[in-house]
């Protein structure tokens, strides 16, 4: 299966910037250039292991994934339960680890595209339409991580809540 990857090294600890990637609400969608909106499903008011949402993308693609691990402060896994029908299969980890002051994040997509026929081509567009997007969606991530003025916004959010709603 195709995979793509992006790395940052961030002048944060991992615990932060592994909270700081779990927001919601509005918070998240200053930071995250990806979603245009997200939302826990089943009743559940926070992310952990067994949990789905449902997160619909700036291009209007929805996908509903459950979260296959999630182990704070280093890693968080999921996979695609639904979503657009060229997905075969979609997983993702994103992966926070100490190094020289700050933390390493690297962040990880593996997929699969059907129908078979044109999975060769259409997995060649995959890797790069995601490879470019994974880029993108980290780039703002070291950035916003890195930015005064919105570390103090999360700092100051009540712990384990996000714009009032509990995460």
């Amino acid at each position: 299966m195709p995979q793509v990857r992006a790395e940052r090294f961030i002048r944060i600890d991992p615990d932060t910037a592994f909270a700081f990637s779990q927001t919601t609400g509005t918070f998240r969608l200053k930071w995250d250039p990806f979603i245009s909106g997200q939302q826990f499903l089943g009743g559940a008011a926070s992310a952990g292991k067994g949990v789905r949402t449902r997160t619909r993308s700036r291009l209007g693609l929805t996908m509903v994934s459950e979260y296959v691990s999630y182990a704070p402060p280093k890693n968080v896994g999921m996979t695609m339960v639904s979503g657009p029908w060229f997905f075969e299969n979609f997983g993702g980890g994103w992966r926070f680890t100490a190094d020289d002051g700050g933390t390493r994040a690297v962040w990880k997509y593996t997929f699969s595209c059907r129908p078979a026929l044109l999975r060769p081509v259409m997995e060649r567009i995959g890797r790069w339409l995601l490879g470019r997007e994974i880029e993108k969606r980290i780039e703002a991530f070291a950035r916003a991580c890195e930015d005064p003025a919105l570390v103090a916004e999360f700092r100051a959010l009540e712990p384990g809540k996000v714009n009032g709603k509990q995460q």
